[in-house]
């Protein structure tokens, strides 16, 4: 749709511009609307003579065709009815059923080990860390006002939460990476601050991004007992790839994969919560 409208505006654009610019061209232009409004003219001419003569005709075969509404009127009342109940069926069932494969909301595991620990043993999230690990200046260098952000399991929502500490329990046990949280919910408020210092930290104003409904975190990785955040470290570039392999896994969307990617950030969309801005 968007390359349609830029395509439209880039032809009106020039057009325009030749107009303005080119006066052969201008004048071309203004010899065939000339010409255009010639042939209109005698075109209305010939259809008004032409309605008069059909106009005695169509009047008859209006009335005959009224005539022949009323005399069927009950056997047209039970087609209607016939072709509308197919359609009125499934609109009063849409609601009853969706394709899993096209609806992007669907928490429907394919691997069985995965739903079993789902529906299994409830995980418990870890100790909180120092808050000194998300001062450093490298944090703060990557991801400013990181100090402020909340960080409370208990504010998350309870499927979310046992999804998200699922993804980091298999990334230590598969991969032996140690996840972090560094940000689960975000007030409106918060959002609108870290809005307002450009879209490199977000995209999303208030209520646009999942942190406002409890059901999206960022996360990074311990090593050595400091917090790394930066993809560009290797070891955290590669353990960012694998965390959006597991992320999927547990039925999260990873934000890996966004134009503007948040390797750290994911989500659980749920239909009954409006579809948030992507990149928040």
């Amino acid at each position: 749709m968007w390359i349609a409208i830029v395509v439209v505006y880039f032809v009106g654009a020039c057009a325009l511009a030749a107009l303005l610019l080119l006066p052969a061209f201008r004048e071309g232009v203004m010899q065939h609307i000339s010409t255009w409004r010639q042939r209109l003219a005698g075109v209305q001419q010939r259809a008004q003579g032409a309605a008069t003569r059909n106009a005695r005709e169509g009047y008859a075969q209006a009335a005959s065709s009224t005539r022949w509404v009323q005399r069927h009127a009950i056997p047209l009342s039970i087609a209607v009815a016939l072709l509308s109940l197919p359609p009125v069926i499934v609109f009063s069932l849409r609601a009853l059923h969706t394709l899993d494969a096209y609806d992007d909301t669907t928490t429907a595991q394919a691997d069985s080990v995965i739903a079993t620990l789902l529906q299994g043993e409830q995980l418990v999230p870890p100790p909180p860390l120092p808050p000194e690990v998300f001062t450093t200046a490298e944090v703060e260098l990557v991801r400013p006002k990181l100090s402020t952000a909340d960080r409370r399991w208990d504010l998350l929502d309870a499927d979310f939460r046992q999804r998200l500490l699922l993804a980091y329990r298999l990334m230590r046990e598969e991969h032996g990476y140690e996840m972090a949280l560094i940000e689960g919910y975000r007030s409106p408020e918060r959002q609108t601050l870290l809005a307002s210092m450009g879209a490199h930290v977000t995209n999303a104003a208030a209520w646009q991004s999942y942190h406002q409904h409890g059901l999206a975190a960022d996360s990074a990785f311990m090593r050595n007992g400091k917090l790394v955040i930066s993809e560009r470290d290797p070891w955290a570039a590669k353990g960012y790839e694998l965390y959006g392999e597991v992320a999927q896994r547990v039925g999260l969307t990873w934000g890996g994969r966004w134009q503007n990617a948040d390797l750290g950030h994911v989500e659980l969309r749920k239909p009954n919560v409006h579809r948030p801005k992507v990149g928040a």
